[in-house]
């Protein structure tokens, strides 16, 4: 039986300018649609996607102060949430964007916590514990 990992996070090669740690999912696409890389009907599934999250998750104060953190998803908690954000992995492999499902039980200092996430300084090392190197949709 395969492990079970407390959280997980879809993060890109580039690194975020305020963190220097590796993009996360929203970012990659938000970059994608204001370099004009996303087709407009891309663009707006996306804009849908992000509105959805926005309503359902607390935005986390430390994220709003532009601190140095990272947000990871709770995985007891996430089957909702991995369902919303499948088309937007779905944007990133269209559009030859690479990403990694990363999992772990040891993020590092959490400075923030609600039902579904958690913010994490990256001033500390985050212990990778699994990399899904390769992504297929659920079904295909």
């Amino acid at each position: 039986m395969a492990k079970k990992f407390k959280y997980v996070r879809i993060q890109g090669r580039e690194l975020a300018e305020n963190t220097k740690y590796a993009k996360g999912i929203f970012s990659m696409c938000w970059q994608l649609i204001h370099d004009n890389v996303m087709e407009e009907e891309d663009a707006d599934l996306f804009k849908e996607i992000d509105a959805w999250f926005s309503d359902i998750l607390p935005y986390p104060p430390p994220c709003k102060r532009q601190e140095k953190v990272i947000c990871f998803f709770k995985t007891e908690n996430t089957e909702e949430m991995m369902r919303y954000i499948t088309p937007a992995m779905w944007l990133l492999d269209k559009y030859h964007h690479p990403f990694f499902v990363v999992y772990t039980d040891s993020p590092g200092e959490i400075v923030y916590e609600d039902e579904y996430q958690v913010a994490v300084k990256v001033d500390d090392f985050i212990k990778v514990e699994k990399v899904q190197q390769s992504w297929t949709p659920e079904g295909e």
